[in-house]
């Protein structure tokens, strides 16, 4: 299926799971209060946030492959994945310190929204999900360049249609997810995609001529890393481990991936931090259950 498929339907599930959450949580708390004439801007919000992002990444393509050429294009590229690490970063860590609130903050803010007419609806619904949508954007863009075929983009499709079936199982108590669980995986792999990310940027750097240091390789793996087989396609489009690294790359990647998993990991903080249970339900308030485990 191509060596960034996995990475890129892992972007998919991740973010497209919170993006399916946040919609959940505001189209059923409208349809539990009686409300359902306002779940048209909502989706209308969600439609717009959905075609900026798609915008925004046929935009990144375009300038990438189309505006710049050569040394341009790679300092571009090192760039966008450089910015791609420090949100994804910062991604991780967010939503394990503010998802006990989520639901309560939007459910608010959608009150607020309704008592100001239907334009507050659609922007409340379009700024709910369109930073997901940017994050997904540009990280999905940083992950898979270089990629000669379409399996990124199918990957990341997979991933958003399996966030959506299981959006809509959750919302009809079909399923039951530990998202404690969920997050806390989903969060060690990507930041072990981001590690990968970091070296691509600075490989781009490289060849851009910003870093020196390109042929100065901190090992040769060539010997029992096949990059045609498929853990050496796996290490590659997963975590962008290659048989040959620059040593700057290697510093790079071991001085992003050790302390950033360590304080994600950081004991207790999981205990304190995990996201509770988010009440997506359509039932009414009195005898609404929360279908998602924590």
């Amino acid at each position: 299926m191509g060596q960034v498929f996995l990475a890129s339907y892992l972007i998919g599930l991740r973010e497209g799971l919170e993006m399916v959450l946040i919609v959940s949580v505001l189209v059923a708390y409208l349809v539990k209060t009686g409300r359902r004439r306002h779940l048209l801007p909502v989706w209308g919000g969600v439609g717009a946030a959905a075609a900026l992002s798609i915008g925004f990444g046929w935009a990144l393509s375009y300038v990438s492959t189309t505006v710049l050429g050569g040394p341009g294009q790679e300092l571009f590229d090192a760039i966008t994945s450089t910015a791609a690490v420090a949100l994804v970063t910062w991604m991780v860590f967010w939503m394990r310190r503010t998802a006990r609130r989520i639901s309560g903050q939007l459910r608010g803010r959608l009150d607020d929204a309704i008592g100001l007419g239907i334009g507050a609806v659609v922007g409340i619904a379009f700024l709910a999900v369109v930073r997901e949508g940017l994050e997904t954007t540009l990280l999905f863009f940083a992950s898979a360049q270089g990629a000669t075929t379409a399996s990124p983009l199918l990957g990341l499709a997979a991933g958003l249609l399996t966030a959506v079936v299981a959006g809509v199982a959750l919302f009809a108590g079909a399923i039951r997810i530990n998202l404690s669980t969920f997050f806390t995986v989903s969060g060690v792999l990507l930041v072990l995609v981001a590690a990968g990310i970091v070296k691509y940027a600075v490989h781009d750097f490289q060849e851009s001529g910003v870093l020196p240091g390109l042929t100065t390789h901190a090992f040769d793996a060539s010997g029992w890393l096949d990059p045609s087989s498929w853990y050496g396609a796996l290490a590659a489009g997963l975590f962008n481990i290659t048989p040959q690294p620059s040593v700057l790359e290697t510093i790079a990647w071991i001085a992003y991936l050790v302390p950033v998993q360590a304080l994600f990991l950081l004991p207790g903080r999981a205990a304190r931090t995990a996201p509770p249970a988010l009440d997506v339900t359509t039932e009414t308030p009195e005898h609404a259950h929360a279908p998602v485990q924590a």
